[in-house]
């Protein structure tokens, strides 16, 4: 009984889940703002060059 009372206190001081969650919201968040970005530079970049090709 002793064992399990040290694995579960161990467990819960324990910091590592709680920084690979951390860390998982992090790079989704990074994704979701690069994948909005690309999309509006593709946008701006696709309207620039029909501007460009309207005017040849």
């Amino acid at each position: 009984m002793k064992s399990l009372a040290k694995k579960m206190h161990r467990f819960l001081v324990s910091e590592d889940g709680p920084t690979a969650v951390e860390y998982a919201v992090m790079l989704a968040l990074i994704v979701i703002v690069c994948l909005t970005a690309i999309s509006a530079i593709g946008t701006n970049a696709s309207s620039t060059f029909q501007g460009v090709a309207d005017q040849l």
